[in-house]
């Protein structure tokens, strides 16, 4: 059993056997999350990952079921930290997966530097506005706007964190594309993979998703369109196999 507070439900983690704790009025994960840890690298057998902004610790716990690697998970609000915790400890993977309570742009003082195969991070998307159009809701004002962290605290973090060669994915929006590429290359992370997703045919790209190599070589590729729904409205196959796993 898990204990739940409040509002909170204890979800499937669909495609994984896995069951996760959400709020909707605290935090629950989306489409992007799941988008970014099946885009992401890992490693298969070892290696150690880190997720920063974890939330309530669904890109780890999506992340156990593609490597046998070491996940830690850094997220600022606490509360949402001991959603993740409780999330880990239902799904019996204290073994493999950490997590930190603290702010990202301090963790390499913790951690070191040049430790990490793999960072991954879903980022707040906005840039902070006036008080008026952030959410009134701290606990989703800090998820979505730059409060707590930048873009570019996130991207300058990852680039501390990662040993040479290794490789840090987002999942962000295409207008902040080219803060994206010019930052990562500020600090070291050469853009190497980069992917469109488009709520449908015929519709603007609303996510990308981003991978980059510590001191990696110059050489971006462009990988194929996703398409999230059909001309019905219905998920696209791709999408389906994300979400609920393959068909038999």
């Amino acid at each position: 059993m898990v204990e739940l507070i409040g509002d909170e439900r204890l979800d499937y983690l669909l495609a994984e056997n896995l069951r996760i704790v959400q709020s909707p009025s605290v935090f629950a994960f989306s489409l992007d999350a799941v988008l970014l840890a099946r885009f992401a690298y890992v490693p298969i057998q070892k290696g150690k990952i880190i997720d920063l902004c974890s939330g309530n610790g669904v890109v780890p716990l999506l992340l156990s079921g593609k490597t046998k690697a070491t996940i830690t998970g850094v997220e600022i609000q606490e509360r949402l930290y001991h959603m993740a915790e409780r999330s880990i400890t239902y799904n019996r993977l204290e073994d493999r997966i950490h997590m930190i309570h603290g702010d990202l742009k301090d963790i390499t003082q913790t951690l070191g530097h040049g430790k990490y195969d793999v960072v991954t991070c879903n980022p707040p998307y906005f840039t902070s506005a006036e008080p008026s159009i952030i959410n009134e809701n701290e606990y989703l004002a800090i998820a979505r706007h730059e409060i707590l962290c930048t873009l570019e605290d996130v991207i300058r973090t990852s680039s501390q964190l990662l040993r040479q060669g290794g490789k840090a994915a987002f999942v962000h929006r295409p207008e902040r594309l080219m803060d994206i590429l010019t930052i990562m290359r500020q600090y070291r992370l050469e853009p190497k993979r980069l992917r469109f997703v488009y709520p449908k045919a015929g519709k603007e790209a609303n996510t990308i998703l981003v991978e980059g190599i510590k001191n990696g070589n110059s050489g971006l590729k462009a990988l194929p369109p996703l398409f999230v729904y059909d001309d019905e409205n219905q998920y696209t196959p791709e999408v389906r196999e994300i979400l609920y796993g393959k068909e038999e």
